[in-house]
């Protein structure tokens, strides 16, 4: 049977062969086939990797930077400053912050409240004290030391002016000779003629 592709019939058989051409080749396409229960392989469990615990956080750094801003005030602002801490809530921080304020104020009994606050925290026992008990220490060492030296330099002092006031004595005590040494008589030449035989 001949058809001819110009007319409309020969178009429609054309047309149904490729539609039927095209149906065939998908009926023929194999299907993908699903594996037995048996083939499946589960992926293995996820990998549980445990982080260490972030180091903790970083108390000395801090309060160096303040020892440094310490050291560049005046005496009025140190002492504000003070005055600021003292109104805060007493922590080991805010401790170490005070005893650095008194070892530089230097006023009476300031470096021995300051040694005090310190040892306070480095003795203390509580987990909040913890990072700042070695800085306390360390500290508290510079505190008695200081100490130390102020007194033996203030030993010396007292020393120094006992010594200048008996020197001053002892000056006074030469002037008075020269003085009676000039209003004494002159003495009377001896000589050879003098001499009586």
């Amino acid at each position: 049977m001949t058809y001819d592709l110009t007319s409309v019939a020969g178009r429609r058989w054309l047309l149904l062969m490729l539609s039927l051409s095209l149906a065939a080749c998908t009926l023929t396409t194999p299907r993908p086939t699903l594996p037995t229960p048996a083939e499946v392989t589960l992926p293995p469990p996820p990998v549980i990797v445990e982080l260490p615990p972030p180091p903790p956080p970083d108390e000395v750094g801090p309060l160096l930077s303040y020892h440094l801003q310490l050291r560049k005030m005046t005496q009025g602002d140190m002492l504000k400053e003070l005055s600021g801490l003292g109104l805060q809530q007493r922590s080991p921080r805010v401790a170490i912050q005070m005893g650095m304020v008194l070892m530089l104020t230097r006023g009476s009994g300031d470096l021995a409240r300051a040694q005090a606050l310190l040892d306070s925290v480095a003795t203390a026992t509580e987990t909040e004290a913890q990072p700042f008990k070695a800085l306390a220490q360390l500290l508290s060492s510079n505190c008695a030391e200081t100490r130390r030296l102020a007194e033996h330099a203030d030993k010396l002092a007292l020393q120094q002016k006992d010594s200048q006031r008996r020197i001053d004595q002892l000056n006074e005590m030469l002037e008075g000779l020269k003085t009676i040494e000039r209003t004494l008589p002159a003495r009377p030449a001896v000589g050879p003629q003098a001499v009586i035989k």
